[in-house]
């Protein structure tokens, strides 16, 4: 997870590199503005971003029964990204090549994308309540702007930004941040550290699809998670886990639940789905706007809760939720500018000044 990108929002595409969003490489997703089948890819884009959200939303609903049946939350972690890593296994030996070629990006989704958002988040849980963790980390749509903004020196657009600060005052009321706000310093660092590595995933799943070496996304995420899985056997110490649980039942909602069958699914869905459909619509989308319909996963993972662990909406839930919405829909449909417009804009502002 990227460089620069091309997007609905914000057309980030430099002129010199030739850098590609999502859907195309070079002139084709230059010309993306003019294109009639640009519509379509945005929808087809925020689809795969929503299947995303979902898939990764689901991951608590069947990860509490673990961790209540008597699982550390970071060994849950580490079940969840060692067993992705394991299914796509086949992945990274078809890209074995990606390891001499892009070694960086690799090394960068793997300890951002993977260990560094599940280390921090989780670590941060530790010290601050879950709403304000997951706040602080749900900033990095914000962050990604700001990268755009003043590290690519990159327009942004209005609707990017007002969809971007409806989604986290939506978030905030989703979460109820106000339920159990406490300030503990190095609990917020860890969360808006979470927050950073967010920011690595939605970038560095846009990077390599253009230029002479494009990279395969799904070759990237296999090693990702494969570097990741290392990374958070380091930290997890799987070795004093309690095994046993694996083997036996979870109670979801009064129901008792093969722990294997929850395990299954936060590996292959909530993981192994949830990545690839993530980075698939990043490069149909932006990073940004990605970013933007992520904070999706909230709001899905409080339905779920709702209807699954028996865990009630209130009404600012239910209002948050509809402006988070409100929020993801602006900025996805905001229209790209091509290079030749933006261009034109310099050459009237040079003229002007």
């Amino acid at each position: 997870m990227h460089a620069s990108s091309g997007s609905p929002a914000v057309s980030t595409t430099g002129s010199s590199s030739g850098t590609s969003g999502a859907g195309g490489t070079g002139p084709a997703r230059r010309n993306a503005g003019a294109d009639p089948g640009g519509a379509r890819g945005r929808r087809a884009g925020l689809g795969i971003a929503l299947l995303s959200a979902c898939a990764f939303g689901g991951s608590g609903v069947a990860a509490k029964p673990l961790i209540q049946a008597g699982l550390e939350p970071l060994h849950v972690t580490w079940l969840r990204v060692t067993g992705a890593a394991l299914v796509l296994l086949p992945l990274a030996w078809r890209h074995r090549d990606l390891v001499r070629r892009r070694p960086g990006l690799l090394m960068g989704f793997g300890l951002l994308a993977v260990a560094g958002v599940q280390g921090c988040y989780f670590a941060s849980l530790s010290r601050i309540p879950v709403g304000v963790a997951l706040l602080v980390e749900y900033l990095a749509p914000a962050l990604v702007l700001g990268w755009v903004r003043f590290v690519q020196k990159r327009p942004v657009s209005r609707s990017a930004a007002v969809g971007v600060v409806l989604a986290l005052g939506g978030l905030a009321c989703v979460v109820q941040v106000w339920s159990g706000l406490t300030f503990d310093a190095l609990g917020l660092v860890l969360a808006l550290g979470a927050a950073c590595c967010q920011v690595g995933y939605f970038v560095l799943s846009d990077h390599g699809t253009d230029g002479d070496d494009p990279v395969d996304p799904l070759g990237v995420i296999a090693y990702g998670l494969l570097i990741g899985a290392v990374v958070l056997t380091v930290l997890a110490r799987p070795w004093g886990m309690d095994w046993s649980v694996l083997g036996g039942s979870a109670e979801l909602n009064g129901t008792q639940v093969p722990a294997a069958l929850l395990l299954g699914w936060i590996v292959l869905i909530a993981t192994v789905l949830a990545y690839l459909t993530g980075v698939v619509s990043i490069r149909r989308l932006s990073p940004q706007v990605a970013g933007v319909v992520s904070c999706l996963e909230a709001v899905i993972a409080t339905v779920l809760a709702w209807v699954l662990l028996g865990e009630h909406l209130a009404a600012p839930q239910l209002v948050g939720g509809a402006v988070v919405l409100v929020g993801a829909f602006i900025a996805q449909s905001a229209k790209p500018k091509t290079v030749a417009e933006e261009a034109a804009e310099r050459d009237a502002s040079a003229r002007v000044a």
